[in-house]
């Protein structure tokens, strides 16, 4: 496992991100290159059958988020998710232009504002299911990109299920985006406001995201946040 770390941090280091961030400044959102193998994945999938990593379980039907369940881990974060984290940090900072130095001064920050629940959560959908569009808004610390990474391989595991992520523009009607996740990557998004510049100068634009119905199969996803609970 840890060489599988190491080579994450590599894969992310060698990525294009001036163009990364250029394609967050247009759309709100971009897929990064392959960071697992199709076995990582499936290990990581595989966690979610394991409730004594999880603080808690969601039925999104229950609250009517949608339909479907995810597990937020505890703090005690399996390597992996825990590296994954960690190495995606440095370079978010970076495009998100954040006040804090680094992830556990940030996290410490979170924790003293009283948000101290982990926020990491691994998803699972089957077919029928779905996420309402929502904003990941656990408190007043949000640091404003979140990573969600595929499990699973589209077309083949499962159909539908497309990652949806709404800009309402000042003004304007909202804009949708529709992505396909491939099974290794991540997709970067927009946590709840992202800069936009309009006739009027630069505004804040809110930003939901959500997942579109599943056809068939069964979907999973690891989901990356970067601020507490």
């Amino acid at each position: 496992m840890t060489t599988a770390v190491a080579d994450t941090r590599e894969l992310l280091a060698a990525a294009d991100w001036p163009a990364i961030s250029a394609e967050l400044d247009a759309g709100g959102c971009a897929v990064t290159p392959r960071l697992l193998t199709p076995a990582q994945c499936r290990d990581l999938t595989g966690l979610y059958d394991r409730p004594e990593l999880f603080r808690s379980t969601i039925d999104m039907a229950r609250h009517r988020f949608g339909s479907g369940q995810y597990r937020y881990f505890t703090h005690d974060l399996p390597e992996p998710v825990r590296a994954l984290r960690e190495a995606f940090y440095p370079h978010l900072l970076t495009i998100a232009r954040s006040w804090a130095g680094t992830l556990d001064e940030w996290l410490q920050m979170c924790h003293q504002g009283g948000q101290s629940k982990s926020a990491q959560i691994l998803l699972r959908y089957q077919p029928g299911d779905w996420n309402a569009l929502h904003r990941d808004l656990f408190g007043d610390l949000v640091f404003p990109l979140q990573v969600v990474i595929g499990l699973d391989e589209h077309g083949t595991d499962y159909t539908g299920g497309e990652f949806l992520l709404v800009e309402q523009r000042p003004r304007a009607q909202s804009r949708g985006t529709s992505t396909v996740l491939p099974q290794g990557h991540g997709l970067i998004f927009t946590t709840g406001y992202r800069p936009l510049l309009g006739t009027r100068g630069w505004s804040p634009a809110p930003v939901r995201h959500g997942v579109s119905t599943v056809r068939s199969g069964r979907r999973h996803t690891l989901g990356l946040v970067f601020h507490d609970a």
